[in-house]
């Protein structure tokens, strides 16, 4: 198959964004409720995350980590999809949906081609939600009604 056949049917990409280093954006119209890709890179504990990064993300919000439950953590840095550059905001149109004990991202509405892909990181820590953690985790989406933070309410 040709390279030109091949990258038609791709429906999304991965390049430089506006809200955060690099996004996922849509190269055609893409469907409410479709399951665009899985979340995948190396599965550990959560305590091994924490050894891992603890020092590394000390003060930086940057992560390729996602929780599937309260087990296991995905270590997008490790083998990790294109579904690692999908970026936050607050008003996202898209959702990481737990299945299985997998995560996919999947649109919560229709998406428009060149639209960036996004959803709402929701963050939990268990420390204080302080001033300054909320800025260590500052959202740059742009959204109207942008609550200034990629955290999640306390559990």
């Amino acid at each position: 198959m040709s390279r030109s056949k091949k990258s038609s049917r791709r429906r999304f990409a991965v390049r430089k964004s506006g809200i955060h280093g690099r996004g996922v954006f849509a190269l055609t119209n893409i469907p409410r409720r479709t399951r665009l890709i899985e979340y995948l890179g190396e599965r550990m504990t959560h305590d091994e995350a924490d050894n891992r990064y603890a020092d590394l993300h000390d003060g930086s919000a940057h992560t390729m980590l996602m929780a599937v439950d309260d087990e296991v953590v995905i270590d997008a840095t490790q083998r990790g999809s294109s579904a690692r550059w999908i970026n936050h905001s607050c008003a996202p149109n898209c959702d990481a949906i737990e299945d299985n004990g997998r995560v996919f991202i999947e649109t919560t509405r229709a998406i428009r081609v060149g639209e960036e892909l996004a959803y709402d990181y929701a963050l939990i820590v268990e420390e204080r939600h302080t001033a300054k953690l909320k800025r260590e985790h500052a959202c740059f989406c742009g959204a109207r009604r942008c609550r200034g933070t990629m955290l999640g309410k306390k559990r």
